[in-house]
């Protein structure tokens, strides 16, 4: 196999919130050389949270989240992600009850400004969003696609519709509806999940793989392998294990951020595996 697409293993700063020691939560720049030191290429986070000087001395790729609604100004807010060194922006869009005849403008919008700026841009499938349910995230990416001749750049987080359609495994065929869509993207949120939770924890307290994350690992691979039959050398994939912090995490899951490491390793093997490298 010669020359390969590129994944770069993205850790979320939203893992990390309230990690330190003795001396309190770890700074910002001790947070980014935990996720580097971890094997990370790439950190996950909002604009508020760094300079353009801490994202070029981390030595890591910066995937930006933000949030767009109708009041926003799409164009100086996507300069200023760009301005500050975003490799591509994640964006949650509008609200859990935005009509679809909303949303479709917005997002020829968003992703008109973003191809103008050559800023890789994706809408994320997201609860509480105008994705909220898989057939709000469809019927949007149909509006596009009607407008645009062309598909509509998601950000996939598979857990959302995962606990919305209530599903047991395996996954694939009731999650994989469009995999045009799936090639088509970029950034890929990698959070374990089932029927029930859009959460499960990738380690018991043993440090051994749960049930859970194992039955949930084959959908992984098939996200993978199916984006790797289209994508070519050019094509660069963000595999954020987006373990969240309490409120997605219970109380007695085990540590987070060893299962946000532990899933990166998991996710790598299958990349290698599949790639030949």
């Amino acid at each position: 196999m010669g020359n390969k697409p590129t994944i770069h293993h993205v850790a979320s700063l939203w893992t990390l919130t309230g990690y330190g020691n003795h001396d309190g939560e770890w700074t910002l720049e001790q947070k980014l050389d935990s996720i580097r030191s971890a094997g990370f290429t790439g950190f996950a986070g909002r604009i508020s949270q760094v300079t353009s000087e801490l994202i070029e001395n981390s030595g890591l790729v910066f995937c930006a989240i933000h949030d767009i609604g109708l009041t926003s100004d799409i164009r100086a807010e996507l300069e200023q992600l760009k301005a500050v060194g975003s490799a591509c922006v994640n964006v949650q869009m509008l609200d859990h009850d935005s009509p679809t005849e909303m949303a479709v403008p917005l997002a020829i919008e968003v992703l008109r400004v973003a191809d103008d700026l050559e800023l890789d841009v994706g809408i994320e499938v997201h609860r509480d969003t105008c994705t909220e349910t898989p057939e709000k995230t469809y019927a949007l990416a149909e509006g596009y696609e009607q407008s645009e001749n062309r598909p509509m750049k998601i950000t996939w987080d598979f857990s959302h519709p995962a606990i919305i359609k209530h599903i047991s495994p395996p996954y694939w065929n009731r999650l994989a509806e469009r995999v045009d869509l799936i090639q088509y993207a970029s950034q890929f949120h990698f959070r374990p999940f089932n029927g029930h939770h859009c959460q499960v924890s990738a380690l018991d307290h043993d440090g051994n793989f749960t049930p859970e994350f194992l039955d949930w690992l084959p959908f992984a691979e098939m996200v993978i392998k199916t984006w790797l039959e289209s994508a070519t050398e050019d094509h660069v994939m963000y595999a954020c294990p987006e373990q969240g912090p309490p409120g997605y995490a219970l109380s007695i899951f085990p540590d987070l951020w060893k299962d946000a490491q532990a899933i990166r390793g998991e996710l790598d093997r299958i990349w290698q595996n599949l790639t030949g490298s």
